[in-house]
């Protein structure tokens, strides 16, 4: 499913998981050109519980983080193509520059992100270990990163 946060269906789902005892993953991003890296890096991130919520910042928040060239493809396309992939269960579009509100909403059995970020430096996951939590990186694919395809396209016009 795509959900929006916060809303009320986004918060019931939640209270049904833990409902069924399902192990929650979740990580987030911008994910504006799909590439393998990121296929890769969500395939590990589903192995490690039951549930692969996503959460992908806004078009606004992208263009915040990245600059006003970004994203490069619309919300509702990343959004449509990320969860067509089979190792991802939810999407959850969120507003803010970073995912911390939404990450205190879930208290996910495990937060993973890339091995680029040091696990102190991971929003949420001093709230997600407090709850008895994981916090964990994956590597990643090395050469696969959306600014390097964007440059590459750049530089082939």
């Amino acid at each position: 499913m795509i959900y929006s946060f916060p809303s009320d269906s986004f918060s019931n789902y939640i209270r049904e998981l833990r409902a069924q005892q399902k192990k929650i993953v979740f990580t987030n991003g911008c994910f504006d050109l799909l590439h393998w890296g990121h296929v890769s890096y969500l395939q590990q991130a589903k192995s490690k519980g039951d549930i692969l919520m996503v959460g992908l910042n806004s078009d606004e928040s992208v263009r915040r983080l990245k600059g006003p060239t970004r994203p490069i493809q619309d919300v509702k396309s990343r959004s449509q193509v990320l969860q067509e992939l089979k190792s991802v269960d939810d999407v959850v579009i969120f507003e803010e520059d970073t995912p911390l509100s939404l990450i205190q909403s879930i208290l996910p059995d495990f937060l993973i992100k890339g091995a680029d970020y040091a696990i102190d430096k991971i929003e949420g996951a001093e709230d997600v270990m407090k709850n008895g939590g994981i916090v964990q990186t994956i590597d990643l694919e090395e050469g696969y990163s959306t600014s390097k395809i964007e440059e590459r396209i750049k530089s082939a016009l």
